[in-house]
């Protein structure tokens, strides 16, 4: 008997978690059978998804909300969907695109136009990010430009800094004391203590 199952899958940039989730509730798919992996946008190991792949058996059902959750990209997502239904013989239902229903059509003109709905939104999923991540760019190049600073703000220098240089300069104090006196970190003192000394030469 075919086992019914749902995954989920968010980054720590996307809060879809309880959108996948309530459309998936409206679904006969037991609790215990739906699988959700978070991660980073840097990190796509997806424990969970290995493990719901392990556990798929022929004729199995997977639910997913849309075609990108199987991949990063056009070439993971198609390649996920060759190992499901060509290796692991599970029917996968889109819910985003009910086109992409394998439990629809299982002659051959129905798996051709599954095949190009699939090849078809993979693309545009993937065409989007690229968008996405490219109008991000421009957007951050454009405040840059206007003078918006991005990063923690910059720490002040102390005004009492240079007599400070000075003394440790001249070893009447050590550097901790330096350090303490103005509340830097080393790093920071590091770094205006070549501002101060570029300032100096230009003196």
């Amino acid at each position: 008997m075919a086992t019914i199952y749902g995954y989920i899958r968010v980054s720590t940039r996307e809060q879809n978690e309880d959108r996948q989730r309530l459309a998936l509730s409206a679904l006969p798919v037991p609790q215990e059978n739906i699988f959700m992996d978070k991660q980073s946008g840097k990190d796509f190991a997806r424990p969970q998804y290995r493990r719901l792949v392990r556990r798929l058996r022929r004729d199995d059902l997977l639910y997913i909300k849309s075609i990108d959750r199987l991949g990063r990209n056009y070439g993971e997502i198609l390649e996920q969907w060759r190992v499901l239904t060509k290796e692991k013989g599970v029917d996968i239902a889109v819910l985003d695109m009910p086109l992409l229903d394998t439990r629809r059509g299982k002659d051959l003109m129905g798996t051709f136009l599954s095949d190009i709905v699939l090849q078809v939104l993979s693309f545009v999923a993937e065409n989007e990010r690229v968008n996405i991540r490219q109008r991000q760019a421009e957007g951050i190049a454009a405040a840059k430009a206007r003078g918006v600073r991005f990063g923690r703000p910059a720490v002040p220098t102390p005004e009492n800094f240079p007599a400070v240089v000075e003394e440790w300069e001249h070893k009447r104090i050590d550097f901790q004391e330096a350090l303490r006196r103005t509340g830097l970190s080393e790093t920071t003192f590091y770094r205006r203590l070549r501002e101060l000394r570029l300032a100096r030469a230009r003196e």
